[in-house]
């Protein structure tokens, strides 16, 4: 593992700690108790995808949360330099993470294998 992947690494994990922290201290109730699953940054650190659980939205809450939350990128990218003594803060892009529904697919399969066996 190279310096900058450690680097990136690092930044990720703070990421993933201090983002829900910015949205807790929002006012608005759609976005400030989502679940951040994942933060994954360019190899410059200059960009960043923020994954979010959506187990509790319905697609139509989804898309509003979204919404709010390209609006607010802003305030995170500010939060998250302010927190931590950054010069600067990724560029923020959210999405819902569906890994966590393929997993749960995955073990309802096994599931079913296992009880046929």
């Amino acid at each position: 593992m190279t310096n900058e992947e450690i680097k990136r690494h690092r930044v990720e994990s703070i990421l993933k700690e201090i983002i829900p922290e910015a949205l807790s201290s929002l006012d608005d109730s759609r976005i400030n108790s989502l679940l951040v699953t994942e933060v994954v940054c360019s190899k410059g650190r200059s960009n960043a995808k923020v994954y979010l659980d959506k187990s509790f939205l319905t697609p139509q809450e989804q898309g509003e949360a979204l919404k709010q939350l390209r609006k607010v990128g802003g305030f995170i990218q500010n939060h998250c330099k302010s927190s931590e003594g950054w010069f600067k803060a990724p560029i923020f892009t959210f999405e819902f993470d569906e890994q966590l529904e393929y997993i749960t697919k995955m073990e309802d399969l096994f599931k079913q294998i296992s009880a046929k066996s």
